[in-house]
This record gives C-alpha cells, sequence and structure tokens, in this order.
C-alpha cells in the first residue's frame, strides 16, 4: 500500500476517524478533571557494590551486580519493609486509619499488614540500568504525604538491610558460642590429661631425658663390644700351644732379664766344662743356678699366662654384666620412648584442640562484630520532598 493510497483510504473515513478522536480527548480531559490530583514523591537511594565489606573484607564479584540489585528492588517492594514504612509513618495512630482499616477488614488482618499492602499499590521502585542507583517512587493525593511516605520506605529499606544482615550474625554467632565453650571444655580436658601424664612419669615437653638413656645405652654396647673383643683375645692366648711366643711372656721385662741371665749363666756353664770339667763343684754349683733360674723363668712365665686367664675371666663376667646392664638399658629406653610417644599423641590432641577453638574464636569474634554493627552499604542519595505538580 502506498501512501497516496491510505490518505485516500483515511480521507474517506475522515468523520469517523474524527469523531473517535474527538471521543477519546473529551473523555480523558473529563477524567482528568473529575479524579483527584496525583502526586510522586521521589526517593534516590545508591547501594555500594564495589567497596570491601568492612568486616568480612570481601568484595561483591561483578557477575553477580545484576542479581544482588534485582534482589534490592525486591526486598523494598516485599511486605517486611511496607510493613516498617507503616510504623516509621504511624499510621496506626490515625483514628481516620482505623476506621477504615475496621471497615475494610473487620480486624481480620492487623492492621500494619493490611495498611502495608494498600502501600505497596502506590509504591514504584525502579533501579537505574547504567548505575547502583534506585529510585523509590511514591504516588498520593497529598503531595507532602507523597514525599513522606518516599521517605519512610526509604528508611525501612535501610534498617530492613541492616535487620537482614544483623539478625542471621546473631544466630551464628550464639551457635558459634556454644560451640566455643564445648572445645573449649574439650581444650581444657586434653591440657589436663597432658599435665597428669607429665606429673606421673615426670617428662617434660623439652625432656632430653630418652636422649641421655640411649647415649647411655649406645655407650654400654661400645664397653661390651670391648669386653668381647678381650674375652675373645684371652681365649684365643690360652690356646696357644707355644706359651713363650705370646706377646704378654715376650714384651715382659723380668722375663726377659731372667733369659738374659739364663744365657750368660750357659755360657758360663759352657766354659766351666770346657776348663774344670762337668764334675767340678763350681760347674755343679753354676749347673744348680741354672735350674734355679729356668725354675724362676717358668713361674713367671705361669704368673704371665694366669694374669692372661683371669683377665679373659674377668672378660666374661663384664660381658655378662654389660649384657644384664644393657637389658636393663633398653628397657627403659623402650619404657621412655613409650612414654614420649604418648606425650606426643596428647601434644597433638591439645594442638588440635587449640587450633580448633581458635578457629571457632575468630568466626564467632568476626559474627560478633558483625551482629553489633549498625552500618549498611545502602544511603539515601536524594531524599523526597513535596512535589508541586
Amino acid at each position: 500500500m502506498s501512501i497516496q493510497q491510505f490518505l485516500l483510504i483515511f480521507l474517506a473515513r475522515k468523520w469517523p476517524a474524527i469523531a473517535v478522536f474527538a471521543v477519546t480527548v473529551i473523555t480523558t480531559l473529563g477524567l482528568s478533571l473529575y479524579l483527584p490530583k496525583t502526586y510522586q514523591a521521589t526517593n534516590t537511594v545508591v547501594i555500594d557494590l564495589k567497596s570491601p565489606d568492612p568486616i568480612a573484607g570481601v568484595v561483591l564479584p561483578v557477575t553477580m551486580t545484576s542479581g544482588y540489585m534485582a534482589t534490592q528492588v525486591d526486598i523494598v517492594n516485599s511486605d517486611r519493609v511496607a510493613q516498617r514504612a507503616v510504623g516509621l509513618l504511624k499510621l496506626e495512630e490515625s483514628p481516620a486509619v482505623r476506621d477504615q482499616w475496621q471497615e475494610k477488614t473487620q480486624g481480620r488482618v492487623s492492621l500494619p499488614v493490611w495498611m502495608g499492602e494498600e502501600l505497596q499499590k502506590n509504591l514504584d521502585v525502579k533501579p537505574s540500568r547504567e548505575s547502583s542507583v534506585v529510585s523509590i517512587n511514591f504516588s498520593a493525593t497529598n503531595a507532602q504525604y507523597a514525599a513522606a511516605a518516599a521517605n519512610a520506605f526509604a528508611q525501612a529499606y535501610i534498617e530492613t538491610t541492616i535487620e537482614l544482615r544483623v539478625n542471621p550474625a546473631k544466630q551464628y554467632a550464639s551457635w558459634f558460642e556454644e560451640q566455643i565453650n564445648a572445645q573449649r571444655e574439650r581444650l581444657d580436658i586434653a591440657q589436663k590429661a597432658l599435665a597428669d601424664y607429665q606429673e606421673k612419669t615426670g617428662i617434660i615437653v623439652s625432656d632430653g631425658r630418652l636422649d641421655y638413656e640411649l647415649q647411655k645405652y649406645n655407650e654400654l654396647t661400645t664397653q661390651l663390644s670391648i669386653a668381647q673383643a678381650q674375652g675373645t683375645d684371652s681365649s684365643s692366648k690360652q690356646a696357644q700351644v707355644s706359651i713363650d711366643t705370646l706377646p704378654e711372656v715376650m714384651q715382659n721385662p723380668l722375663v726377659n732379664q731372667l733369659k738374659a741371665e739364663l744365657v750368660r749363666m750357659e755360657s758360663n756353664l759352657k766354659d766351666l766344662s770346657g776348663n774344670l770339667g762337668v764334675n767340678h763343684p763350681a760347674y755343679k754349683r753354676a749347673l744348680s743356678e741354672q735350674q734355679t733360674l729356668k725354675s724362676r723363668i717358668a713361674v713367671e712365665i705361669d704368673r704371665v699366662t694366669s694374669s692372661i686367664g683371669t683377665a679373659g675371666l674377668v672378660s666374661q663376667a663384664k660381658v655378662v654384666e654389660i649384657t644384664n646392664a644393657m637389658e636393663e638399658q633398653k628397657k627403659k629406653v623402650f619404657e621412655l620412648r613409650r612414654q614420649r610417644d604418648t606425650i606426643n599423641l596428647l601434644l597433638r590432641d591439645v594442638d588440635t584442640a587449640q587450633k580448633s577453638y581458635d578457629v571457632l574464636s575468630q568466626r564467632y569474634n568476626q559474627l560478633s562484630l558483625e551482629a553489633q554493627t549498625a552500618q549498611t552499604n545502602v544511603a539515601v542519595l536524594t531524599p523526597a520532598s513535596a512535589p508541586i505538580k
């Protein structure tokens, strides 16, 4: 259809179109003159989304901004905010409002609930598309009342946001307080168990008794090795066929001295036998002295070998003594180690209970601060004033 055709059709039916337009204008004008004047007041609030929480220290993610703003609009439109606005406007004290409430509901619904629903009919909440500003618009036939209602809704919204934050924090803080008391009891029990065991065993946390006993056990092990080596050495020496070749015999000063005298005496006997003969009294006297010297050497060698046997017996006795001492020391070390393991276990129980208590205390302190705060991220940007149009 061309424009020329459209104009021809309109001109052909111009009088019905003019009549409809005139009726519409006249009807609208009549209703405007008949209906009471309506004033719309606007209160704008700004919601801070970028600043971190002063207590928790967290920042709202950018991806949640749109959803958060929609939630705030729903809160402003909620019955809870409307009923709080009724209280701020003190409508319950108005006789006219009470008469109207009684006439409409016969008292079946509480006045704040009924009046809140009535206020919501004139409420219009609009969030800004490009910012975190929310406009709270309220329409009424009285300009002053419209402004007061818009401001009341803004104040009710701010107070409600504080309540929505504080009340859960109070409940959580109460629950955490119960958990802290229970954890404190567990910590006290763990600390008492540790203290009682330390008092019973006489071991403190930094006690070096176990290290000392281990060192003592190692020293006994060394002594046992030495004693066993001495015993083995003594047994091998006693088992030798030629006693004269024993180091103790060969290194004995008295034996060496006697053997030297024996060599000189044998040389003297040889000279006497050649010069005087074997039947000469001097030869016989020298021969007797030789036998006596040999006897002394034999006695001295027996004494040295006897000392070796005695040393072997002493070493064997010492091995038995050290072995018994090592068994006792081993039992003591094992007992100390068991006690130390028990103490370490008790220490871990105390440490675990302490860490749990510290975490609960930290969370409880944070929730206590949140429960006492009266701050919110919502502020009035422009309060509503009575409109003049």
